[in-house]
């Protein structure tokens, strides 16, 4: 099983429930996380994680910030697609010619992704490369790995990853936006 993790606390609980049943390895692959310093501290956390567990990791190095710019400007509302659709059609990628039988996401652990647009393009990808994308649910979970990855010590980030959940997370509301 393919697991393609946005960082390492998220990946706790989905790689504690998959290791009983599956080989895990690990993938980190998140060119959208900017800025270029909290990139590099959530490649270095899901590293952390994976030795701490024991388990294979790929890390895709990349920061590709004017290309996620340029997709990104005048659709911010539709970016949230164009991110899912880019880490789960090159992890899907990344397990066919890995012979994995299957990959997943730790997208799915978190309470504020949209669960039906990753299911959605996560089997998308899955057909188009013909590798089973895994669904699961593993929300029930996400509380229990936040809990775990605090006693593990692992970097815990405050926002999604680019610019624009910075941006939403940080910066002081308009009072339009209060309402």
């Amino acid at each position: 099983m393919l697991l393609h993790m946005c960082c390492g606390p998220c990946a706790v609980y989905p790689y504690q429930l998959l290791k009983n049943d599956h080989d895990i390895t690990g993938l980190f692959y998140n060119p959208n996380i900017h800025p270029f310093t909290e990139n590099k501290k959530r490649m270095d956390t899901a590293r952390e994680f994976a030795d701490k567990s024991g388990f294979k990791l790929i890390a895709i190095d990349e920061y590709n910030l004017d290309e996620f710019l340029r997709n990104a400007a005048f659709r911010e509302v539709q970016r949230c697609i164009m991110c899912y659709a880019d880490r789960l059609f090159r992890a899907a990628s990344v397990a066919k010619k890995g012979n994995f039988d299957a990959f997943t996401t730790t997208l799915l652990v978190s309470p504020f992704q949209k669960h039906d647009l990753i299911k959605k393009i996560g089997e998308e990808a899955g057909e188009e490369y013909g590798v089973q994308f895994l669904y699961q649910d593993f929300r029930g979970g996400f509380k229990e790995g936040v809990e775990k990855s605090k006693q593990l010590g692992l970097y815990r980030q405050q926002y999604c990853g680019c610019i624009y959940s910075e941006r939403d997370r940080y910066a002081p509301k308009r009072k339009e936006e209060r309402k």
